[in-house]
């Protein structure tokens, strides 16, 4: 009681202080800020938490039975989108098949949640229905992925793309300010095709505005749309997720572009690559754009199906009709060693473990891969990774440090240094204090100096990870399939905490404003240090 109490008590302090914090300390976006670099330089956050158990009904987490948690919320059954936090709000992409709402039906799609950020109470969120078969007979999101999407906010509006490929502007108030336009369907919207509509309450989204990629590109997003969206300026930066259908060799629009540039305040078309990326992609594409200022040039990076990574000139000017974004140089990531054996090209598809053409899945597997992580921006320079949907199973990946200052095809003089004593990776690097950590998929963790390359030293978890390395307050918060592996950032490996969450966390965890938000597939914890731990 008396500890129940105490945290009632410490809960309450932090309300009332929570109107004077600074909003600097805010992570309205994938990666926290432009350059994507997972870091924080919040302090005093715990160690470990114990995250409890269900309550009595089976639904959400008995707060009685939980240490250094503040709230937690209940999600989907499936959950990728990692949060944000911006404003006093938390926002955060899942799966609808828990909808806590008797108006709708599980529609089997996906679901944004906003909740107040010191409360952890729901203030509203959005349905969004599978999208039907179209574009003969494609299917979208057919493994009920949900919101892959990492929120973007900006002002009064947070940015998403849609479980349906949608790029969505929202009013971060939902409907409790009224229904904004110029998108004023939402009662139709969120219910699946031929159902009638649902008239929108003050806990629901408010779509501002919405331009379908899938139809008004048009693209394939493969397995998902998983782009998490750049502002800068009044352009709106997001990934296409274009790649092959569910035949897996076909890509139904080669020509589509990859990266497009949307003005933020109507949702209109300004630019996109022009690069015919789809014409030599290998699968999909599920990377995010990057920004980072380079001499007196701004640059957007991205991470394509192709295996290059490109840099694009930012746009500064949108024009009436809109335009190719210019690229300003490409760096191809598979070294010539990946992409051919015995002087033939190595097939993309030997490298997947369920067509037994090689692939041991004992992370040892030679051959090309995509860009699933996002382009990291530090110090001029640029550090990606390759590597493949898990489901394909492990093989040897490559990390690169890029002079992002150069020009053209930099695939050899813009070459800082290349790691290749890594597997796999959908993850971000992560650098803080001339160290860089990156998770594989097979479930190391890797330590590299940043300026050199040179390891540090290498960590076995033996378990999956998908999610990035947060560094903050002198520790690497890192989701695996078992938890939360927490550990202290330095030159020596060091394991502070396991913690096992009842699912796995493929999310990356973030920090904002002195609470550490941790999700794993079906629940958010507002995680806060409120033992001294």
């Amino acid at each position: 009681m008396l500890a129940r109490t105490l945290r009632l008590g410490l809960s309450a302090l932090w309300l009332t202080s929570y109107a004077a914090a600074a909003r600097a300390a805010d992570w309205p976006q994938w990666g926290g800020r432009d350059g994507r670099n997972m870091v924080s330089d919040e302090k005093g956050l715990p160690e470990a938490f114990e995250p409890g158990r269900k309550g009595s009904q089976g639904q959400g987490i008995d707060p009685q039975t939980t240490r250094n948690v503040r709230w937690a919320a209940r999600l989907g059954s499936q959950t990728y989108g990692n949060p944000t936090v911006a404003g006093g709000r938390v926002f955060v992409g899942t799966n609808d098949d828990d909808l806590g709402d008797p108006r709708y039906e599980s529609t089997r799609g996906g679901l944004l949640k906003c909740f107040d950020e010191p409360s952890g109470r729901l203030l509203w969120q959005l349905v969004m229905p599978r999208r039907p078969p179209s574009h003969k007979g494609m299917l979208y999101d057919h493994l009920n992925l949900g919101v892959c999407s990492s929120p973007t906010v900006d002002g009064d509006r947070v940015y998403v793309v849609s479980s349906r490929g949608e790029v969505l502007c929202l009013d971060v108030h939902g409907m409790a300010d009224g229904n904004e336009g110029p998108l004023t369907d939402e009662a139709q919207y969120t219910v699946p095709r031929g159902k009638p509509p649902v008239p929108p309450g003050p806990n629901d989204g408010d779509i501002i505005w919405m331009f379908d990629m899938i139809a008004d590109l048009p693209c394939c997003p493969q397995d998902a749309s998983c782009s998490s969206l750049l502002v800068h300026g009044d352009l709106l930066y997001a990934g296409t997720s274009n790649g092959v259908d569910q035949s897996h060799e076909r890509v139904p629009f080669p020509l589509a572009p990859s990266l497009i540039a949307l003005d933020k305040h109507s949702g209109r078309l300004v630019a996109c690559d022009d690069e015919k990326i789809g014409t030599r992609l290998f699968h999909g594409q599920w990377s995010s754009p990057s920004l980072g200022k380079v001499g007196r040039q701004t640059l957007i990076f991205f991470g394509a199906g192709d295996g290059l990574c490109y840099a694009f000139e930012a746009v500064t000017a949108a024009s009436q009709s809109p335009g190719p974004l210019r690229k300003v140089w490409s760096f191809d990531c598979n070294p010539p060693e990946y992409k051919f054996r015995d002087g033939k090209p190595t097939a993309y598809r030997d490298g997947d473990k369920r067509r037994n053409r090689g692939n041991r899945n004992d992370g040892t597997f030679v051959g090309p891969s995509e860009i699933i992580g996002t382009p990291v921006f530090h110090h001029n320079r640029v550090y990606v990774a390759t590597g493949q949907d898990p489901a394909h199973g492990r093989g040897k990946g490559v990390l690169h440090c890029i002079d992002a200052a150069k020009t053209g095809d930099i695939t050899q003089s813009g070459k800082i240094w290349s790691y290749t004593d890594i597997e796999r990776s959908i993850a971000s690097p992560t650098i803080a204090d001339g160290l860089l950590y990156i998770p594989d998929i097979g479930g190391r963790i890797h330590c590299l100096e940043a300026d050199t390359g040179k390891c540090c030293w290498v960590h076995e978890t033996r378990a999956e990870i998908w999610s990035s390395a947060l560094v903050a307050d002198g520790r690497l918060y890192i989701g695996t399939k078992k938890g939360l592996l927490v550990m202290a950032a330095g030159k020596e490996a060091k394991v502070l905490s396991e913690i096992h969450l009842g699912s796995p966390a493929y999310c990356t965890p973030v920090v904002a404003n002195g609470t550490l938000y941790v999700a794993s597939q079906r629940y958010l914890w507002a995680v806060q240090a409120m033992d001294g731990k």
